[in-house]
């Protein structure tokens, strides 16, 4: 019996990667990094926070910058980027215990270098925290912000990404679903037909536009100004949820997330900044806030979602300048999925 644990259950960690000067944020580093503190010391106040960094200065460069506690662990191994919710471990249950998927990453599609990447989950399995641990290489190319888990046995995912050429290049949509049964347990799969957000160079990952909220519900990224480009599409991306059921044959409970105004990066060109990028921690809810009107709907709507939990309002505008949002750079890890902290 295999089960895809949904991100509202119990964790045992979230793990992040600290950026690096020499990375992609180096020309906006300090800004940046202002956000991956205010992300950690509040990871940290919930559970146990995993920090990638590449080596001792860096370690010690982090631990001037964020109020260490007993909860936060430095596991040192190269990355080419941070966005470790597609290149970290998904984690599993098979017959109630917990199985690490290393599945095979390739750049999202061959756009950036990835070797480190690829690698990372293996370097991992050496770490204190993952040493012992089962864990199994899977022979598919697949990001976690591509696919969400109701828990039970859905996955929701989009054509854009999934059935994309550039990731398992011949597979039919029947192959990939036997793909997703086998490693994930599912048995009912929703493709929804999206482009991508501007500026996503994911090729329309779920985590952008679509999440399970509980296993009756939908936060989606909607879109109410039809002078927006992503008008059109959001509308028709709406009517596709609306057709979906639960187990029980209902519609699903869906809640529009509005879309931020437009962030340009230099060059003018428009950055994929969206409010559905949220993570779920232990007791609480981290929601990417951009600076803007927008901001305060999104967590109103989303507190909606989450009653029994604690909205966070988490300061993202950095982040989306290297095209991507909060729950890009965090992976969390379901309760006893790791060692305990020693």
């Amino acid at each position: 019996m295999i089960r895809f644990p949904a991100e509202w259950e119990k964790q045992s960690a979230v793990l992040i990667a600290w950026p690096h000067s020499t990375g992609d944020f180096s020309n906006r580093l300090e800004s940046v990094e202002h956000s991956y503190r205010f992300i950690a010391e509040t990871v940290s106040r919930y559970q146990r926070l995993l920090i990638v960094c590449r080596d001792d200065v860096h370690q010690r460069h982090i631990e001037k910058l964020v109020a260490v506690n007993d909860n936060i662990d430095f596991i040192q191994a190269p990355v080419n980027d941070i966005w470790v919710r597609d290149t970290v471990f998904l984690t599993v249950e098979e017959d109630g215990e917990p199985m690490l998927l290393n599945f095979r990453f390739n750049g999202w599609g061959g756009k950036y270098p990835h070797e480190d990447d690829d690698a990372l989950n293996r370097r991992l399995s050496t770490a204190g925290p993952f040493q012992g641990l089962r864990s199994r290489d899977v022979d598919f190319i697949l990001e976690g912000g591509s696919v969400e888990s109701d828990g039970i046995d859905t996955i929701m995912t989009t054509r854009q990404c999934l059935l994309n050429p550039n990731r398992n290049r011949g597979l039919s949509q029947s192959d990939i679903e036997r793909q997703l049964s086998h490693h994930f347990g599912a048995s009912r799969f929703f493709w929804i037909d999206q482009p991508n957000l501007s500026g996503d160079d994911t090729d329309a990952h779920i985590d952008t536009l679509a999440r399970f909220c509980s296993a009756d519900t939908i936060a989606y990224t909607a879109c109410e100004d039809s002078a927006d480009p992503h008008y059109e599409s959001l509308k028709v991306m709406a009517a596709q949820l609306e057709s979906l059921r639960t187990q029980g044959g209902n519609p699903y409970r869906l809640i529009p997330l509005p879309l931020p105004r437009l962030i340009f990066d230099e060059e003018g060109c428009p950055l994929p900044a969206n409010y559905s990028n949220f993570l779920i921690i232990n007791e609480a809810v981290m929601v990417p806030v951009y600076d803007d009107p927008m901001d305060a709907v999104a967590l109103e709507r989303l507190q909606r979602c989450f009653p029994d939990r604690k909205i966070i309002a988490t300061p993202c505008r950095p982040l989306v300048h290297q095209y991507g949002s909060l729950h890009c750079m965090t992976m969390q890890f379901p309760q006893a999925a790791l060692k305990t902290a020693e």
